[in-house]
């Protein structure tokens, strides 16, 4: 029975979106209850795997096999109950904040909003429990075509335009270059399944290293939901979907999934001392630290309030992969416990802008003078979150940054530790400013908010996740004994 929980995770969902388009916006109550008990289902089947995970139990199931060594299979390993697990729980509190958010605007085509969500979170779980590159790919190809319409929801100018550059970017980068990698490591090995330490043995390595070079970058931009600069474009253009889908891209399902695929590679098709021998260790590291701190320099100069969040969310995707690029213990559970610890506070922050859009239509953070005031559950939780993204002590952040900084000096770089400063510094000048105009600034006028309330549909899913920036930030022995057992 055990073995049937990953399929049980993914298809739970594929259902409810079938009930969902069926009922339709003739009864809505019914259509976002079906929503909310999908979401308690898949995170109840995803965390009957942690016993048996944690007791060393295999979990494994071959639905089909199309070529040797290719096959339709799932496996699950701490990598990807980490995923699954964050992405399974904050979907419920996103289903929740989804009806206050959807309503509260009294947003068109709700039924396709919500079946299509559901489709992503299967396909998310499938991505998760992949046990090989080919498995992984059909999810990981799935997942974007079942969030454009949520990117492209609007139908208006911006969204089909935002839309177009969500599917462009990452099904052709799947394409021209993933499909080209996924192909040549067939050829190459002979197999894509997943194995500890790489699939690429010693002979391979040495008669085909321009190759292993090559077939790299080409995971790494292939596995575009990473947002590595230079392709990282799309991500600041999906922003013009709703804000649940927002969240969803940034926190919960589409980047994360990015930076996992791309872990996965590292890990467990190429492996540490795959990467180090073909002498591509410190391109990745470059690469990756440039998005840091590129990306942070240019969120301090945006307005929009969803715009800053987007670049922030490209600095610090690039915080998992460098973390998982450094091959040493505490840097692999520094950049994979940031997976989750992101995942809460930067979900907390797209809630946040999501609530003050509901409740006001304000867009730029310029406007948001004195707006704590009327908005005080909502603007108290993004600074909560603020602390996160800095790595303030107790909260969440600073467990992935600490272990971080620990994984650049084992490795003897201590140049990565001042990036990691420096980015948070820079998270704290561009969003600490926030919570100073919305407590203690005038609004520009002294009617401003008048009127102006809180929606609680909105707000307090929005608290939950930033408590739980503390949670994990005191507790967080659960999260980090299964990225152990990953860094083991």
């Amino acid at each position: 029975m055990t073995n049937y929980l990953p399929i049980f995770s993914i298809l739970v969902s594929v259902l409810a979106a079938i009930l969902i388009v069926l009922i339709g916006d003739k009864r809505p109550n019914l259509r976002e209850a079906v929503s909310v008990i999908a979401g308690i289902l898949k995170f109840s089947f995803v965390s009957m795997l942690i016993p048996p995970f944690l007791q060393g139990e295999e979990i494994a199931i071959k639905i089909a096999t199309i070529l040797p060594g290719i096959e339709l299979a799932f496996k699950v390993d701490g990598l990807g109950l980490l995923f699954a697990f964050g992405a399974s729980f904050l979907w419920i509190i996103t289903t929740f904040y989804s009806i206050g958010y959807m309503r509260g605007l009294n947003e068109h085509a709700q039924t396709r909003y919500f079946a299509c969500f559901a489709l992503s979170l299967s396909s998310a779980m499938g991505i998760a429990f992949a046990a090989n590159l080919f498995t992984m790919f059909i999810f990981y190809e799935a997942l974007t075509v079942v969030t454009y319409p949520l990117v492209a929801h609007h139908e208006d100018k911006e969204g089909i335009e935002g839309g177009r550059q969500y599917i462009v970017y990452l099904l052709g980068t799947a394409k021209i270059f993933l499909f080209a990698a996924i192909v040549i490591t067939y050829i190459i090995t002979g197999t894509l399944d997943f194995r500890k330490g790489g699939i690429f043995n010693e002979q391979i390595i040495e008669s085909h290293k321009l190759i292993l070079q090559i077939l790299l970058v080409l995971y790494i931009y292939g596995f575009n939901k990473s947002a590595v600069m230079p392709l990282h474009s799309w991500l600041p253009a999906a922003m013009v979907a709703p804000t649940p889908v927002s969240a969803l891209l940034h926190a919960v399902a589409v980047v994360k999934a990015g930076v996992f695929t791309v872990s996965r590679v590292l890990l467990y098709v190429f492996g540490g001392d795959t990467v180090i021998k073909i002498g591509m260790q410190d391109i990745v590291l470059f690469l990756t630290a440039f998005t840091i701190i590129t990306g942070s320099l240019i969120a301090m100069r945006r307005d929009d309030f969803k715009a800053r969040l987007a670049f922030s969310t490209v600095a610090n995707l690039s915080y998992i992969i460098i973390g998982v690029a450094m091959f040493s213990a505490a840097g692999i559970i520094g950049g994979l416990i940031h997976i989750s610890m992101h995942a809460f506070s930067k979900i907390t922050m797209f809630f946040v802008a999501g609530s003050v859009y509901v409740s006001t239509h304000v867009k730029k953070i310029s406007e948001l003078d004195g707006i704590g005031k009327v908005m005080p559950i909502t603007m108290f939780s993004f600074f909560l979150a603020t602390l996160s993204m800095i790595g303030i002590p107790i909260f969440a952040g600073f467990i992935s940054k600490y272990n971080l900084a620990l994984g650049a000096l084992e490795i003897g770089r201590p140049e990565l530790v001042l990036v990691f400063v420096v980015s948070s510094f820079l998270n704290a000048a561009y969003f600490l400013p926030i919570s100073y105009r919305a407590f203690f600034r005038s609004p520009s006028y002294p009617t401003r908010w008048v009127g102006t309330k809180e929606n609680y549909f909105c707000a307090i899913p929005l608290l939950i996740t930033a408590l739980f920036t503390i949670v994990w930030g005191l507790y967080p022995d659960f999260l980090l004994e299964i990225v152990r057992r990953v860094a083991q």
